[in-house]
């Protein structure tokens, strides 16, 4: 007898869907035959299919079964496939009807004592069976959060091959469908107020929370670069639903979402290690995964020490700060995942940490000044855009009463410059500035003639790119975003000169 299920599989962050064919015939030996390109992983659930329906008080058919996994061109990974194969195997053998089965797209680990274990991608296989017209969803209740998440779906959350049996056959009625969680608000765990002094890198973090532009922090050691840096997240306002639900399914793909988590409205904070390998960070692997890049995707990216990193691995960021997207290209397939974050930067200015320093001299060599600053390639600096120098502060100012202007009044007015940027392009894409090209650069970063002739003389006088001419403007439109101003004037302008030449 002949069984087909419905299942889906997650490439890059795209599910495609994925038919299971069980079939249970008399010809042959008993065993039982996986086809349809699958990988080790999946190969291995014959053996815990087989013990899942004996510890669950079904009988495993003594005859032949053969499973394919169609399309059998495309190579299958993972262990959601567990579920969908051994619910082929009941209906193959008539413990389950096709009907009831037949409008549902089932996936889950399973245990050898048949409990239902969470997977990977639920969020962005549970929207493709909403576009592909599935009714329903079946799977693990730890994985209910995220599939909630799809209008128009019923999700069916399931603890075990036995508890999903008997829903099917109406023996136990249907869980009651899961809600989707509230949004989170945005709470930061550290604080602005705690930085004392440091006004111009305040002003520079700031600047980028409003335009998403990226920063670089240059300092001797123990300036407070990373601590300012750590801080940007908590001036950032929440994600919007579209946002939410890109960085959810990210996240769901990767496998980084706690068991019953929902809708992640916080922006996301990824800081690597400076060890990290080209793949850890843009993505990759034989099976393609999301990186560090892709995980911080409409978030902050930090890189702490970014000199410390290999060049290679820091080139690797080229095209993803201009695409806003990764292709990790395989023989068979090349998966796209989405990369738009902010970079933000720290560094030293020299091996020894104390280049202009005031108060310790600088030990390094002409040419081991030359090599450190090499770490950091023309290229990428030039896609960076605010630099700022970050001096030692000194102990009195460390010891000063009061605090520093808390996290929530700037959070408020980045949110009111966002807000601004969103309403002046309501016809187009709600992007921010840093992301304008083109034409809606030039419309909205117009600058006047005295705005025009400061632009032209920075650019002669200090070599500019024609990017960084762009990024100049962008800058200047989002500090007059701050400022509250429609129009870019040449204050505004010298303001973001003034960031891109310092450091």
């Amino acid at each position: 007898m002949l069984a087909i299920l419905r299942t889906a599989a997650v490439f890059g962050v795209e599910a495609y869907p994925v038919s299971v064919e069980v079939d249970v015939s008399d010809g042959g030996l008993p065993a039982m035959t996986m086809v349809g390109l699958p990988d080790a992983s999946v190969r291995e659930s014959r053996d815990r299919v087989q013990s899942a329906i004996r510890n669950s008080g079904f009988e495993f058919p003594r005859r032949h079964v053969t499973v394919n996994l169609s399309p059998a061109d495309v190579r299958k990974v993972g262990s959601a496939f567990d579920l969908p194969i051994a619910l082929g195997v009941l209906a193959a053998t008539g413990l389950i009807l096709a009907r009831q089965i037949d409008d549902a797209v089932v996936l889950g680990e399973l245990s050898l004592d048949g409990a239902v274990r969470p997977v990977r991608g639920a969020l962005p296989i549970s929207a493709r069976a909403c576009r592909d017209g599935v009714g329903c969803v079946i799977l693990p209740r730890a994985n209910a959060g995220e599939a909630a998440l799809v209008a128009g779906l019923e999700v069916i959350p399931v603890t075990s091959l036995e508890e999903t049996v008997a829903v099917l056959t109406g023996r136990r009625s249907r869980p009651a469908p899961p809600k989707p969680l509230p949004p989170a608000a945005c709470t930061a765990v550290l604080d602005l107020a705690d930085v004392r002094g440091q006004a111009l890198a305040r002003r520079a973090i700031e600047i980028a929370a409003a335009g998403g532009h990226n920063l670089l922090l240059v300092g001797p050691p123990g300036a407070g670069k990373s601590m300012m840096a750590r801080r940007l997240p908590g001036i950032l306002p929440p994600l919007s639903l579209d946002e939410a639900l890109e960085v959810t399914a990210i996240h769901s793909v990767a496998g980084l979402l706690p068991p019953g988590a929902g809708l992640l409205t916080a922006p996301p904070f990824r800081a690597p290690h400076h060890t990290a390998s080209d793949v850890a960070l843009v993505g990759g692997g034989a099976v393609p995964r999301p990186g560090e890049i892709s995980l911080a995707h409409n978030g902050v990216l930090l890189l702490d020490e970014t000199a410390e990193f290999a060049r290679h691995v820091l080139d690797g960021l080229r095209q993803p700060l201009e695409e806003g997207t990764i292709r990790i290209a395989r023989a068979a397939r090349t998966a796209v995942f989405p990369a738009r974050f902010m970079l933000a930067a720290t560094m030293n200015p020299c091996i020894c940490g104390y280049l202009g320093d005031p108060t310790r001299a600088c030990r390094c060599t002409p040419p081991q000044l030359d090599r450190y600053r090499a770490r950091l390639s023309g290229p990428l600096r030039d896609r960076i855009d605010l630099s700022v120098w970050v001096p030692a502060v000194p102990f009195r100012t460390l010891t000063k009463a009061g605090h520093g202007e808390a996290s929530a009044f700037v959070r408020r007015r980045v949110a009111e410059a966002r807000r601004r940027q969103i309403e002046r392009r309501r016809s187009g894409d709600a992007h921010l500035n840093a992301r304008l090209e083109g034409r809606a650069l030039e419309c909205h970063c117009a600058l006047d003639p005295a705005g025009l002739r400061m632009l032209d003389a920075a650019s002669r006088r200090f070599h500019l790119t024609a990017r960084s001419c762009h990024r100049l403007m962008k800058v200047a439109r989002t500090i007059a975003d701050l400022a509250g101003k429609e129009q870019i004037i040449a204050e505004h302008l010298a303001e973001a000169v003034q960031f891109r030449l310092e450091g």
